[in-house]
C-alpha cells in the first residue's frame, strides 16, 4: 500500500525544482549563508545533516531562516530513530537517511514525517517499494554513476531517485538525463560562483525536470 503522505509530499515539492542543497559540517552561520545562496539561486529545499548532536543547532538555525521564506528544511543522515526527535525539535519538515532502515521508515510513517531512505541496490529498492515508498535517495550517487539510475528506472519506472553524494552542478545534468528526478548538491553553495553555476543549471533544465 502506498504511503500517500510521504509520496504526495515529495511529488508536490521536489518535482518543481530538481536540485536540493545538502549542507554538512557547517556552523549555524555558515549553514544559513550557504542556504541563502541556494534559495537565491532558485533552490527550494535544503537538507542539513545531523550526524552529531552538535549539528542540531545548525539545523534549527537554517529551519528558522527557511520559515521566513516559507520553504522546507530537512534533517539528513538519520541513522537512528532517536534522531527523529532531534529533527522534530529543530523544526525539520522531512528526514533523509544514507541507507534503508525499516525501523526508521516505520517510525517515520507512524509520526507522519516524510522520509527519504537511501538505496544502492535493486534489493533495497524492492524493500522500500514494499513499504509503498516511491521516492528514494540514490547514494552515493557519484560512486553509483548515472548508468545506475538509468538501469534502475528500467525495472522500477515508478520510482523517483534523488541522486546525492559527491555531486556537482557540472555533473548533475548527466544524472537528470539518466532519469534522476532530483540531484543533491553541496559544495556548490560554499561560494557565490558555485551558486551561480546552480542557477545556470536550473535555467537549463527548467523545461524538463522542473516542469514534470
Amino acid at each position: 500500500m502506498a504511503h500517500t503522505l510521504l509520496n504526495d509530499w515529495f511529488d508536490d515539492d521536489f518535482f518543481r525544482i530538481p536540485v536540493i542543497a545538502v549542507l554538512r559540517g557547517l556552523t549555524p552561520g555558515e549553514a544559513v549563508r550557504s542556504a541563502t545562496r541556494a534559495w537565491d539561486a532558485g533552490v527550494q529545499h535544503v537538507e542539513v545533516t545531523i550526524e552529531t548532536p552538535e549539528a542540531v543547532p545548525t539545523l534549527a538555525a537554517v529551519a528558522s531562516a527557511a520559515a521566513e521564506r516559507g520553504v522546507a528544511v530537512g534533517a539528513g543522515t538519520i541513522i537512528r530513530i532517536d534522531q527523529l526527535d532531534a529533527a522534530a525539535s529543530a523544526n525539520a519538515s522531512f528526514t533523509v537517511s544514507p541507507g534503508l532502515d525499516e525501523g526508521i521508515i516505520q517510525e517515520s510513517i507512524r509520526r507522519g514525517i516524510p522520509h527519504l531512505p537511501g538505496v544502492a541496490t535493486a534489493s533495497e529498492v524492492l524493500r522500500a517499494k514494499a513499504f509503498g515508498l516511491t521516492w528514494l535517495k540514490a547514494f552515493p550517487a557519484s560512486v553509483l554513476g548515472p548508468d545506475w539510475v538509468k538501469a534502475m528506472k528500467g525495472p522500477f519506472p515508478d520510482m523517483q531517485f534523488v541522486a546525492t553524494g559527491g555531486m556537482k552542478a557540472a555533473t548533475a545534468p548527466t544524472y537528470l538525463s539518466a532519469g534522476a528526478s532530483v540531484v543533491g548538491l553541496s559544495s556548490d553553495f560554499s561560494s557565490d560562483a558555485g551558486a551561480a553555476a546552480v542557477r545556470e543549471l536550473l535555467a537549463s533544465v527548467s523545461g524538463t525536470n522542473a516542469a514534470t
